[in-house]
Parts: structure tokens; sequence; C-alpha cells
């Protein structure tokens, strides 16, 4: 089997080629590009591709690759709405996904977010370097004997609830399908969840259901002072309505790995061009907003996760066999 990885960083290969030993049937060729209509071509020839959160797998994309006899797209990610399932599945291209590599990696990112924007961590750190070792503006709050909301329960919303657990924070959880696993968390309605809790942590998928979940409406539904993490999607925030309960002192903290607008900048050096919209640079000009760059999932273990899980799903694949990692 042949796969063209899309958008491919040093650490990528690193993971994949140390892993790749033990698929000698494997043949595989790195593309820094990212998997658009514009690079779908360079697919032609090969029997699959490898596309990550970032690449634009939707119409056109999936129809080129068709054109090009590509029968798999593979995915670095557990998420897949940034492809075209439904016209995928009509050309009859399988779509595998990674749909758990390391729970526990994004869950403390979400933990680390929002201590650190609790504790004005980000701005002690440029403080002490200027040698200005003064407290005022960095106060925080215990998150001991506080509540924690939790907005899905799958596996990194359940290891986001038992590091809150561990913090001695009582645990609240909205989801559809109750983790029975989580036997110290008390199931809530949505609207009890967001007025009941001094941290609210999104770890749900970005659905048609959960677009814009956050937004002016249920912000305002909110504990004045609470603390929002978002290390899911994007989408799952609307922005300037965010930016509105910012500037309303709704927030005491919001820790964003993932955001609206990141598309273009996840993961690239941007620091010489000037940002085609303003939605960032006004978010970090907040004091108590802390962005990283989509980073949740970015430890060894999981990148070794994501390795092994999709030279595995390529390769029952090439054998007719199924991993139960099939987007349906």
């Amino acid at each position: 089997m042949k796969i063209l990885f899309y958008d491919t960083k040093s650490y990528d290969r690193d993971s994949f080629e140390e892993k790749r030993c033990l698929y000698p049937d494997i043949e595989i060729d790195y593309l820094k590009s990212e998997l658009t209509p514009a690079t779908a071509r360079l697919a032609n020839g090969y029997d699959a591709v490898c596309a990550f959160v970032n690449c634009d797998v939707g119409t056109e994309t999936v129809e080129l690759l068709h054109e090009c006899r590509v029968r798999l797209i593979l995915l670095r990610s557990a998420g897949f709405n940034h492809v075209d399932i439904g016209k995928a599945k009509a050309f009859g291209i399988k779509v595998m996904r990674v749909p758990g590599y390391s729970p526990e990696a994004v869950a403390e990112h979400a933990m680390a977010l929002a201590l650190a924007a609790n504790r004005r961590i980000h701005k002690a750190y440029v403080r002490v370097r200027e040698n200005d070792f003064s407290l005022g503006g960095m106060l925080g709050f215990n998150f001991y004997r506080k509540t924690a909301g939790i907005v899905g329960t799958g596996k990194i919303g359940a290891a986001m609830a038992r590091i809150c657990h561990g913090f001695g924070m009582e645990v609240l959880a909205y989801d559809k399908y109750q983790n029975p696993e989580l036997d110290f968390v008390q199931y809530v309605a949505m609207d009890e969840l967001l007025g009941r809790s001094d941290l609210v942590s999104l770890h749900c998928p970005l659905t048609e259901e959960t677009y814009h979940l956050i937004c002016r409406e249920t912000i305002q539904k909110m504990k004045d002072g609470v603390v929002l993490v978002n290390t899911s999607r994007g989408g799952l925030v609307k922005t300037e309505d965010l930016i509105e309960g910012i500037r309303a002192r709704k927030f005491f903290a919001v820790g964003l790995d993932v955001y609206e607008e990141e598309k273009r900048n996840v993961y690239e050096d941007r620091s010489d061009e000037i940002l085609e919209s303003s939605i960032t640079s006004r978010l970090l000009s907040f004091p108590n907003v802390l962005i990283t760059s989509h980073q949740g999932f970015f430890t060894e273990e999981a990148l070794g996760a994501i390795s092994e899980t999709t030279l595995k799903n390529a390769a029952a694949f090439a054998k007719g066999e199924s991993t139960g990692n099939e987007v349906e």
C-alpha cells in the first residue's frame, strides 16, 4: 500500500517512521503541504492519503481524490467534521480515524490551561523576565471545593473529570450518554451545569447540534467569574459572543487550545505576517485569556498512539479487515 501523507511536520515523520518498520508492506511519502483541492491531485498513483484536522477534505477534495483512484482517507485525528463523509461513501472511499490516542494528554492540557489562565501564569512569566516581581493583577482562586462542569464525557471528558475530582472539586457533567465509570460525577441538564460551575471545560465533538454551543444565550446562563476552557473544536464557541462576554467581565479566565479563526494558523510560524483577522489579536489583548496552538494532543505518548493506530488502520484496510475505526 502506498500512502501520501499531507501536512507533515518533522515530529510526524519521526513518529511514523519509528512504527513503520512493523509494517513492511506500507510505503509512505511525506508532504509539507496541506490536503486541499489545490494539492489533491498529487495523490495520483497512491492507494491512500493521510490528513490532519486542519486539512480541507471537503466535497471538491474528495472528488479529486476519487479521480486519482484513492481508496482510503486516513485521518490522524479523532474529529472528522472537516471531511465530506457522504461524498466519500458515494465514491466508495473508506474514511478511517484515530478515535482515542491519549485522552489524558488532552485532558491534562485542558487543566493546564485552566490553572495557567486562573493564576495568570502567562502574565507572571513575562513580568518576571522583565524583573517585575509585583503581584498586582495576578490574584486567582482555589479550584479545591469549587465546581467543575464537564461538557461531554467521552474518553477525554472522562479523563478531565477524574483530574477535577482529584483536585477536590465537585464534578457536574452533561452528555446525552452517561459514562457509567464516572460514579463520582453528577449528570445534570446543560443549563444547570452552566449555572453552577466555576470551571466549564468543553470535550464534545463539533456537530450541527453543538455548533456555537457557547454563545450569548448560554454565556448569560453561566456563573459570573467562571473559567471557560476549550480543547475540543473552535466552532463550539461563537467567538464574537465570547469577546462580548469577556468585555462584560462574565469570565474570570478563558483558556483556548482551539478557536474558530485558527485554520491558517495551526502549526505554522506566522510571526512575520499580518493576520487576515483581528479576532485572535483581540482575544490575546485580554489579560485573562490564554491561547495555545491546538497542542492538546502533543505528547510523546499521543504521537505514538496516533502513528500505531493509523498504520493499523491502513494494514487492516489492505487486508479487507475492520478495526472499528471506520467513519460511516
